[in-house]
C-alpha cells in the first residue's frame, strides 16, 4: 500500500478527498490513530469519530471546543486549565463507564426547587440534584426523593443551627399543632404543621425524618405513626402502625431505626417495636424489656439506647440498655440516683441526662447523667428551673432543651450545657401549653453521631 509524506502546511490530497488548513477543496473524511494534540483546534465533528479497531488513548482539548453532534472516545477526555469543552443541544457525551473523575475547583449539579421534582417520570435511579427550598444535596432512588446526611459539627462550629420538633400533647384537649425551635439560639417556637390525628405522643428521629408514634385518643392508646421531613415544614404523614396501641412509652433512635419501648396498652408492657425510618412500613418486633414499663424514657448514642424510669413502680430505679442495630431483650445498665416518671431524657451521644419527672410524692427538677459507652448509675448533674414532669427532650451536641411540663402546663421551655451542668436556664416559649404528653426530638440529637 502506498503512503505519502508531506510537510507541515497546507494540506490537501486532492484524489484522497482530505484537506486541511485553508484550502477549501477536496475536503473528505480523516481517519486519525492515535493522539490529536493542536493550539488552534477547528474540525468539524463528522470527521472527529474513533472508529472500531482504534485505541481512542486520549482526547486532549487545550481552547474551547463546541461540540454540536456526537463524538466517542474509549480513552480520556482532558481539558486543560483555560479551556472549554461544550456539548452542544441536542448532542450527547457518553460515556460508558468512569472510574474517576478529577475536578480541579467545583462541580456544579442542578440546582431546582420541590415543586420541580414533582413529575419523577423524566428521572432515573441514582439523579443527583440541589434542592434550594430545603438547602441540601438530594436524589431520587427511583421511587422517591431523598435528601443526602447532614452531619454538622456543632462543639466546634457554634453557629450551626440544630432544629428541635414539638408535636401533640394535651392542654387538656388533645392537641394536633407541631411546631419547632433552633437549639442553638434560645427563643419561641414557630408553627410547623399538624399531626394526622390530634393526640398526646412520643418521638424520635433521623437527621431528616421526625416520627411520631402513639399517643391517647379517646378512649384508649393509639398505633399511629407519623413522620414529617424536619428541613421543611407542613403536616405529617401516615408512617404504618405500631405491632401495639400504646401510650406514655420511650422513644429513641440512630441515624437509620428508631426504637418504641413500654407503654400502656392498656395494660403496662414491657415490649420493643422498631422501623426503619428512611422507609414506610409497620414497626415490627425488636425483643423486650426486662420489665413493663410506661412512663419511661429514653435516649441514645449511635451504637446504644437506655430506657430510664417507670410509673408503674415508683420504686424503680433500674436503667437498661440495647444495641440498636441487632434486634434482642434488653440488659441492665445501673441505677437512677432518684426514681422518677414522666421524665425528660436527651444525650449527645456521650452524655446521657433524665430531667425532672415526678417520683410518687412531688416534681423533680434534677438532673441526673450518665456515660453512655460503659455501664453504670446515674449521678447528679443539676437542676432545671422548674420541678415538673417533663415528657421528652430535644438536643444537639451542646444543649438540651425540655418543655413547660405538668402540672402547670406552662409553656415556657428550660435548657441546660452538656458541658457543664448546673443550674438550667429559660429558653423561650412554645406555642401550646402541651403537658409531659408531648413528643419532642431533634436532628441533632446524639444517636445520630457527627452533632
Amino acid at each position: 500500500m502506498a503512503s505519502y509524506r508531506i510537510g507541515i502546511g497546507s494540506f490537501n490530497l486532492k484524489d484522497g478527498n482530505i484537506g486541511i488548513g485553508t484550502e477549501t477543496t477536496g475536503f473528505g473524511n480523516l481517519k486519525v490513530e492515535g493522539t490529536i494534540k493542536t493550539t488552534d483546534f477547528d474540525v468539524g465533528v463528522s470527521t472527529f469519530t474513533r472508529y472500531s479497531g482504534f485505541e481512542g488513548e486520549e482526547a486532549k482539548f487545550d481552547k474551547d471546543v463546541d461540540l454540536s453532534g456526537e463524538y466517542s472516545t474509549t480513552g480520556d477526555i482532558v481539558v486543560d486549565t483555560g479551556g472549554t469543552l461544550t456539548v452542544g443541544l441536542g448532542s450527547t457525551a457518553c460515556i460508558g463507564s468512569v472510574e474517576c473523575i478529577s475536578v480541579k475547583h467545583h462541580f456544579s449539579v442542578p440546582v431546582g426547587d420541590t415543586s420541580q421534582r414533582n413529575i419523577s417520570s423524566g428521572y432515573q435511579e441514582g439523579v443527583v440534584r440541589y434542592n434550594r427550598d430545603l438547602g441540601t444535596m438530594e436524589f431520587f432512588n427511583g421511587n422517591e426523593w431523598k435528601q443526602f446526611t447532614y452531619i454538622a459539627d456543632v462543639q466546634n462550629s457554634s453557629s450551626t443551627r440544630g432544629r428541635g420538633i414539638l408535636a401533640g400533647g394535651n392542654d387538656p384537649s388533645m392537641l394536633s399543632n407541631i411546631a419547632f425551635v433552633n437549639i442553638a439560639s434560645a427563643g419561641n417556637a414557630q408553627n410547623f404543621g399538624d399531626l394526622t390525628t390530634a393526640r398526646t405522643c412520643r418521638a424520635t428521629s433521623s437527621e431528616t425524618r421526625a416520627l411520631f408514634a402513639g399517643g391517647f385518643v379517646s378512649p384508649t392508646g393509639s398505633n399511629i405513626i407519623d413522620y414529617v421531613t424536619m428541613a421543611s415544614s407542613g403536616n405529617a404523614i401516615d408512617f404504618g402502625d405500631s405491632t401495639h396501641q400504646r401510650r406514655n412509652q420511650a422513644m429513641l433512635s440512630s441515624s437509620t431505626r428508631a426504637i418504641i419501648g413500654g407503654g400502656e396498652s392498656p395494660a403496662t408492657i414491657n415490649v420493643m417495636d422498631y422501623v426503619e425510618i428512611g422507609t414506610l412500613g409497620n414497626a415490627l418486633d425488636f425483643g423486650d424489656l426486662s420489665q413493663a414499663r410506661y412512663g419511661n424514657t429514653g435516649m441514645s448514642s449511635p451504637v446504644r439506647g437506655i430506657f430510664a424510669c417507670d410509673q408503674s413502680d415508683y420504686n424503680t430505679t433500674s436503667v437498661e440498655f440495647i444495641t440498636i442495630a441487632s434486634k434482642g431483650n434488653a440488659k441492665d445498665f445501673g441505677e437512677l440516683d432518684d426514681s422518677r416518671s414522666n421524665a425528660g431524657s436527651a444525650s449527645n451521644g456521650v452524655r446521657g441526662i433524665v430531667a425532672g419527672g415526678y417520683n410518687g410524692g412531688s416534681r423533680l427538677s434534677l438532673v441526673s447523667s450518665c456515660v453512655m459507652a460503659s455501664t453504670g448509675n446515674f449521678i447528679s448533674f443539676g437542676n432545671l428551673v422548674k420541678a415538673a414532669d417533663r415528657g421528652d427532650g430535644m438536643c444537639n451536641s451542646t444543649r438540651a432543651v425540655f418543655n413547660g411540663g405538668y402540672p402547670s402546663n406552662a409553656n415556657g421551655m428550660d435548657s441546660i450545657e452538656f458541658s457543664s451542668g448546673g443550674s438550667g436556664a429559660s429558653f423561650g416559649s412554645d406555642i401550646e401549653e402541651r403537658g409531659q404528653s408531648a413528643g419532642f426530638c431533634s436532628d441533632s440529637h446524639g444517636g445520630l453521631g457527627g452533632y
